[in-house]
């Protein structure tokens, strides 16, 4: 079955974990009693979390056609002869409508309809109601027959299901065209080299048709992708052995000694300075320099130096799948590594904050490589950077979370984890909680779904 994202808007979106099937519509009957039959309507609706009979009485309503849906047979008849794509931009204002949530556009909503006979669209993910058009035809017939509440609970369990076994088949489809791909070029390559005689060629140029002339271009795209994907994963990483790259490892080395030197001589000098005052009874005593200060001063360089380190490497252009290397390669603990790379990729950036964390989850992903010790480093980092930064980050952590949970760098463990040991750290009144607190109560309430069920 043919799979696409739930809404326009997220059609190039290949992390996009909201699809819906392709809509397949049949021609039936002929003269005055023609009618379209929409094949799969029960499987959309479905995967919107929508009666078929809405979606049904939506195209009726828009195309001044008479609409029937039969809930035994699961048929959906509209009168006409309707063409599949305007049929599918219907059901995209559909969608738009009465499905995705006017504040975050997440289409897991659900139907509310209030005392006054008002339709209401209520987000699980971020908690925002959306009033829908009362002028719209369809709402009288949603308060005449509104939605079912117990059977709403089941399509949301079964939409999950479907959208988990919708992914694995695409990845697997997704793996049998890059091996299709892969098998193409090296007959390609092999043919190339064994070289073409002039009578084959004449008669590729007499029997070929139209796909055949323009499968060259096609097959040049395919080549260059495929030699981007071979390029990244041929990469080795190698330390220089030169004289020179020998001498500058050993001056940094030196650096860093000198300057571990310069703070404990001072710190010495301070406790003697001290020492002697207290002997000779002078009244103004100097306080030495403790040593929480020391350390978080040379906590404070440690991580401006990882901060400038990581910054060079990204202007290098550093691939997505060479970052785990590279955090490897500096030298720091593995939460200063992480927090220096945080900032270094979202210093800087003060307008919609969560979308360019979403435009570079392919770094982080590499960084966390799906291992739970490293998911609670970078949520420490992400906590570290909100305190430090204004307030634009730390009102849009709870959509950066989100963003990186829909696209699996972070799992529902981890996040919780942290959020606890958090509380139970002291800090209760710090606002990042506050602002997270939303999202972890989505999440909860989702795994509490799945345990009942």
């Amino acid at each position: 079955m043919a799979l696409q994202n739930i809404g326009a808007s997220n059609s190039d979106d290949a992390f996009y974990r909201y699809k819906m099937p392709k809509m397949i519509t049949k021609i039936e009957g002929r003269g005055n009693g023609i009618k379209t039959n929409v094949v799969n309507m029960v499987d959309i609706a479905k995967a919107l979390a929508r009666p078929a009979s809405y979606t049904t009485k939506y195209f009726g309503c828009e195309l001044g056609a008479q609409s029937k849906f039969d809930e035994k047979t699961g048929t959906s008849l509209v009168n006409g002869a309707h063409d599949t794509l305007k049929l599918a931009g219907l059901l995209e204002n559909f969608i738009k409508k009465y499905v995705q949530c006017y504040g975050c556009h997440n289409p897991e909503t659900e139907i509310l309809i209030t005392k006054n006979q008002m339709v209401q669209l209520k987000c699980a993910a971020c908690g925002f109601v959306s009033d829908v058009d009362m002028r719209d035809k369809l709402t009288s017939f949603i308060t005449k027959n509104p939605p079912e509440t117990k059977k709403g609970s089941k399509d949301k369990k079964a939409m999950r299901r479907a959208e988990k076994e919708r992914l694995k088949e695409g990845e697997a489809a997704d793996e049998e065209l890059k091996k299709v791909k892969k098998e193409t070029k090296k007959k390609g390559s092999s043919a190339s080299k064994d070289g073409h005689t002039k009578a084959s060629s004449t008669k590729k140029k007499a029997n070929g048709s139209d796909e055949d002339r323009t499968s060259p271009t096609r097959s040049l795209a395919d080549e260059k992708e495929d030699e981007d994907e071979d390029e990244g994963d041929d990469i080795q990483w190698q330390t220089d052995t030169s004289m020179e790259a020998a001498r500058q490892r050993i001056q940094e080395q030196l650096n860093t000694v000198t300057a571990d030197m310069v703070i404990l001589s001072t710190t010495e000098s301070d406790q003697k300075s001290m020492v002697a005052e207290k002997a000779n009874g002078s009244p103004k005593s100097v306080s030495p320099l403790p040593e929480e200060n020391s350390k978080a001063e040379n906590g404070n360089a440690t991580h401006g130096r990882l901060v400038k380190e990581m910054k060079a490497n990204l202007r290098k252009g550093v691939a997505a799948n060479q970052i785990q290397s590279v955090l490897g390669s500096l030298s720091g603990s593995d939460q200063e590594v992480m927090t220096a790379f945080y900032e270094a990729l979202f210093a800087g950036i003060e307008k919609s904050f969560a979308k360019e964390v979403a435009k570079k989850k392919s770094y982080l992903a590499a960084a966390v490589a799906q291992d739970e010790g490293s998911q609670l480093l970078l949520l420490r980092a992400i906590e570290e950077f909100c305190s430090k930064s204004k307030s634009y980050a730390l009102k849009e952590v709870g959509l950066v979370l989100k963003a990186l949970y829909d696209a699996d760098v972070l799992e529902e463990e981890s996040i919780v984890q942290w959020y606890k040991e958090g509380l139970a750290g002291g800090n209760k009144r710090s606002p990042i909680w506050k602002n997270v607190k939303p999202f972890i109560d989505w999440l909860q309430s989702a795994e509490s779904e799945s345990d009942e069920e």
